[in-house]
């Protein structure tokens, strides 16, 4: 495809007042097919978004390459990408189209590495457990961006930045993942008592963000203890990274939701204003 064809496509998605950029907690996958307070919150997130996306741009805990791939395929299935849950949630179904047009706009747009085609990946449980809440008619086109698990945080803060003009052609983007994730501390409780670490930590990760101090939570090893605890992985950490990467100087971050579920598990939530 030539860059001439590329204008050509994408010139009929009109740039608009810029969208709203979004980290969604999503947790337990349970919570795709689950009615709770989380899942209520996010019926109320989608509806709102001032305007209808034109499409939706996940960034999932879920997916993690060598490399960076955008999702291409026209028709994207759903994942359940997932064990020992009941029969009922590996029947939910999410068939929201595809959007090939703008993720290869995405792909152009991200010029300090190569973006690679993926038309093998669908919705992971990342993507379809929260926006089968948010948009449950499945009719707003979705694509998804992977996470090169090799690269850091900082070199994922910075590329998050090469997106932006996205929002402003009605793209809406979510980084779906957990500030406070250990599974090897979860409590499977539904009244489960937080870790006085993963209140601590989710706290600090709210002051730092209401300060717009994003670099301080890009080095979130330098946060303490806590830090540690909460995040002994960073899979589902950096799914938030990319969300500050795309903040702009001075935008305003609203908190959407706030918990903490099975012990060690944070479902914060926030967005731009």
């Amino acid at each position: 495809m030539q860059l001439s064809d590329l204008k050509n496509i994408t010139s009929d998605y009109k740039s608009t007042d810029e969208m709203p950029v979004m980290f969604i907690g999503h947790g337990n996958p349970m919570n795709g097919i689950s009615d709770n307070a989380f899942t209520r919150a996010l019926g109320q997130m989608g509806k709102n978004v001032s305007r209808r996306p034109t499409a939706i741009l996940v960034i999932s805990a879920h997916w993690l390459t060598r490399g960076t791939h955008v999702l291409v395929s026209p028709y994207p299935p759903t994942i359940h990408d997932f064990g020992g849950f009941p029969e009922a949630l590996y029947a939910v179904q999410y068939p929201a189209p595809g959007s090939p047009e703008l993720a290869r706009e995405t792909k152009n747009l991200i010029t300090s590495v190569n973006v690679v085609e993926d038309e093998k990946w669908g919705l992971d449980h990342g993507a379809w457990t929260v926006l089968r809440h948010m948009y449950p008619n499945a009719d707003i086109p979705v694509f998804q961006l992977s996470i090169d698990f090799y690269q850091s945080p900082e070199y994922h803060f910075k590329l998050a930045a090469e997106l932006k003009a996205l929002r402003k052609k009605g793209v809406l983007i979510i980084g779906s993942g957990n500030i406070v994730h250990n599974l090897r501390q979860v409590v499977f409780a539904d009244n489960a008592k937080p870790y006085d670490w993963a209140i601590a930590f989710d706290q600090t990760v709210k002051e730092k963000l209401s300060e717009h101090a994003f670099h301080d939570l890009v080095n979130y090893q330098q946060l303490g203890k806590e830090a540690m605890l909460s995040i002994p992985t960073n899979d589902h950490y950096l799914p938030m990274i990319y969300t500050l990467g795309l903040v702009n100087k001075g935008e305003d971050i609203q908190f959407t939701y706030e918990e903490i579920q099975n012990g060690s598990i944070s479902m914060r939530c926030f967005q731009t204003l």
